[in-house]
């Protein structure tokens, strides 16, 4: 099978290989919110710098993967990969991994490359055919590589049901998850609701952002006017494609917590989040959103709820299991 790549510089290579590239991710391994086109043609117009170099790989014309690359410091990255993506890799056919990994290999070695000295491809899942593949093709030709695992991600398996979630928690954590709930769900003050798709997307996503920077004294640091314009695209990207699954839970009508999350290939994926702490009366406001959201992605028949990157304690109160995601570092040498 002879596999062709070509190098894409321009911003509208996102949305000329969209439909082709949403095709190939449907029958690749690694099918993930954040390789999608429309999350890496966001992150790219807010975040981007260096220089773009999107590989497009196709055998006899059908696109069978995606390298979405971008060169700065002499080093080649993939799009997305600073702080705000959880899952990174290349796109491949399923099949097809080695081929193509080969194919790209080839072409990021050859003259037709930008100039690189080093690669960095982080939050690779451990199950990605890229980390067994990539580093045995790099080594083959005399270049350095290192591997590790960069952070966890813990993932609740989601039961067929609400009770058979909670048999399966620890003692400790099924009585106090059972105790918040039932103490909001009498009190008549306390509300929770998912932003819908005929509600004021953009008052929702300031509303997101204002409890997003209340939640932690680096937030408002973090969100700077570049990351809160990502956060607003985002939402109404999501939005668009019926991913989104932004919700807030009141207290007297004020908005105590929020939850930005994703609904993609039957999991929900746990995003960003925000909290006033000063105004919750000792509700346990994010606590309880979360066993809401929990509840509701079970009713709904998801397979898994993913608290993504982080060890925080709290996702392993709520039935968190890890999963790593991995840095592959390759230096190349001459």
């Amino acid at each position: 099978m002879s596999i062709r790549v070509t190098l894409h510089n321009d911003p509208s290579a996102f949305d000329a290989l969209a439909d082709e590239w949403t095709a190939l991710l449907r029958r690749s391994p690694n099918d993930v919110f954040f390789l999608t086109p429309a999350y890496q043609h966001a992150w790219w117009r807010n975040l981007g710098r260096g220089q773009l170099g999107l590989l497009a790989a196709r055998a006899e014309g059908e696109l069978v993967g995606v390298a979405p690359l971008f060169v700065l410091d002499d080093v080649l990255r993939v799009v997305g990969c600073f702080e705000v993506s959880d899952y990174l890799d290349w796109v491949t056919a399923a099949g097809q991994e080695e081929a193509v990994l080969a194919a790209f290999v080839e072409f990021i070695d050859s003259a037709a490359a930008p100039f690189w000295h080093a690669l960095d491809l982080c939050n690779v899942h451990e199950g990605s055919p890229t980390l067994r593949l990539l580093p045995e093709l790099a080594r083959a030709r005399g270049w350095q590589v290192q591997t590790e695992v960069q952070e966890v991600c813990p993932v609740v398996s989601l039961p067929a049901t609400w009770d058979d979630y909670l048999a399966a928690l620890g003692r400790k954590d099924r009585h106090e998850l059972r105790r918040k709930l039932r103490r909001a769900e009498s009190d008549p003050d306390v509300a929770w609701y998912f932003v819908q798709p005929d509600d004021d997307l953009s008052q929702a996503a300031e509303d997101f952002l204002v409890l997003m920077a209340k939640s932690h004294a680096d937030k408002e640091a973090f969100l700077t006017p570049q990351m809160r314009q990502f956060f607003r695209d985002l939402i109404h990207i999501a939005a668009d494609r019926r991913w989104l699954s932004l919700s807030f839970l009141t207290f007297r009508g004020r908005k105590l917590a929020t939850y930005l999350n994703f609904r993609y290939n039957n999991r929900i994926l746990s995003y960003n989040s925000g909290l006033d702490w000063e105004n919750d009366p000792r509700l346990g406001a994010g606590a309880v959103l979360t066993g809401y959201l929990i509840r509701h992605a079970i009713e709904q028949g998801h397979a898994a709820y993913d608290f993504m990157r982080g060890d925080e304690p709290y996702k392993y109160r709520y039935g968190g299991q890890d999963v790593s995601v991995n840095r592959i570092f390759i230096v190349r040498r001459r």
